[in-house]
């Protein structure tokens, strides 16, 4: 069965923070809801933590790096799941109760093995 990764974008914010403490309770119940189909997934430290790595001649010249995230958008990509589904319809039911489509947007994506 294909892998789809399902990509959160929520508001910027520290979801480690106790604020956040409600909200993370429903990832959680998401988690428990997919665990037959959920191959891993992670929340994201805030953008402010982001570093951007950039080689632009190529393998082997400078690597420049720049702190903070690339843009600023309203919302930032926050986090994702990967889902082994049977297809896309699958794995857009299940996107659509993760807490993030409620607040933000699921960005669905079937995956390439590498």
């Amino acid at each position: 069965m294909p892998i789809y990764a399902a990509l959160t974008y929520t508001p910027d914010v520290d979801w480690t923070a106790p604020e956040q403490a409600e909200e993370m309770r429903g990832y959680g119940a998401f988690g428990q809801t997919a665990a037959a189909v959920m191959r891993g997934g992670a929340a994201l430290y805030p953008t402010s933590t982001a570093t951007t790595v950039r080689v632009a001649d190529g393998p082997g010249s400078a690597v420049v790096t720049t702190d903070g995230p690339y843009t600023e958008t309203k919302e930032a990509l926050t986090g994702f799941f990967l889902l082994e589904c049977a297809d896309l319809d699958e794995a857009i039911a299940l996107a659509a109760q993760i807490p993030a489509a409620w607040n933000g947007a699921v960005e669905v994506r079937p995956t390439i093995a590498m």
